[in-house]
């Protein structure tokens, strides 16, 4: 190698080497957190807190976009205002908000914190959310967002499964998991949506090699929760990457009912948590890092978010205790 090739080649590698730190380092995902009409009542708090735990993990900038009237959780909406957001006016039943029109293109992902009984958006807002996702937008939706919106067929696309909301046979089947381990997609007629009391329970890993539940135990004890079953709809393009057991005892199933789900809607990505009922559950640490891989999965295809060392066990939940 020649003196000047030499010179060259070493200018190239101090080039490359100086490079490496910054091209290492990426912009935090834009996640623009949806809600505003929810039956569950601790909805703007649980709102707060998923924006906490996801700016928490330094890869993501959180907006909360909220509808300009309110249901449930009035005193909350106090205690938890959206920051620069229009004022709101809580109601006693649903109503639309027609000038509720988030600009989706300005964000990776999307999560729907909306519940049962929401009133519907807009046409235009649907129209543009759907673009949003067949251009290959993120969504995560928790908990009650899959009673939401029962009468708009992308969005029960997008979800996969649902409950209440007059879902029935008419828009799909229950999927559950039986007791020998197989995935069962069951038409018999019947009301979709149910669960027993509040209660810890385990989560099973069905897809321990997808990149939102790769490293994970194979079971872990969730917080106390809402443990939705009976659950029903398109169920396209879906992977159910968890479940746990509804026993009969708790006016459950006694199937191993689908809560973690991911999803495809054109080229966008779904991710579908069932779990977060209330404040606990969502401080639970295998919440959080659902949430946080289920996002990053959401927006990117990737996931690159450890497991981490205070995450759930077989026998022993985990929290992270909220203090705003």
């Amino acid at each position: 190698m020649t003196l000047n090739n030499k010179i060259l080649f070493g200018l190239l590698a101090l080039l490359v080497g100086f490079s490496l730190p910054s091209s290492a380092q990426k912009s935090p995902l834009k996640v623009l957190i949806v809600d505003g009409q929810n039956n569950h009542e601790q909805w703007p708090k649980i709102t707060a807190m998923m924006k906490y735990y996801l700016e928490d993990s330094k890869k993501f900038t959180v907006d909360i976009q909220r509808t300009r009237y309110t249901w449930q959780g009035d005193k909350l909406v106090e205690a938890y205002p959206v920051k620069n957001g229009p004022a709101t006016e809580a109601l006693k039943q649903p109503k639309m908000d027609s000038a509720f029109h988030p600009k989706f293109s300005n964000y990776d992902v999307v999560i729907c914190n909306f519940g049962w009984n929401a009133a519907p958006w807009s046409a235009e807002a649907q129209k543009d959310f759907e673009k949003f996702m067949k251009n290959g937008g993120g969504l995560v939706v928790i908990h009650a967002a899959n009673n939401s919106f029962p009468q708009w067929p992308a969005y029960n696309q997008m979800i996969g499964l649902g409950g209440w909301g007059d879902r029935t046979e008419k828009d799909g089947p229950y999927v559950y998991y039986d007791q020998n381990g197989k995935e069962v997609r069951d038409m018999q007629p019947g009301k979709a949506g149910s669960h027993g009391a509040q209660m810890e329970f385990k989560i099973t890993v069905r897809e321990p090699n997808h990149p939102i539940t790769k490293g994970m135990p194979a079971n872990w004890l969730h917080s106390r929760d809402e443990l939705y079953d009976r659950l029903r709809g398109p169920a396209e393009n879906m992977q159910i990457l968890a479940t746990a057991f509804s026993p009969k005892s708790n006016n459950g199933t006694d199937r191993n009912e689908p809560m973690l789900m991911a999803l495809r809607y054109g080229k966008g990505r779904i991710f579908h948590m069932a779990l977060g009922h209330a404040d606990y559950s969502v401080e639970c640490v295998g919440f959080i890092t659902c949430l946080q891989r289920g996002s990053q999965w959401a927006a990117t295809g990737k996931v690159d978010i450890p497991i981490p060392s205070d995450f759930p066990t077989e026998t022993e939940t985990r929290q992270r205790k909220f203090a705003q």
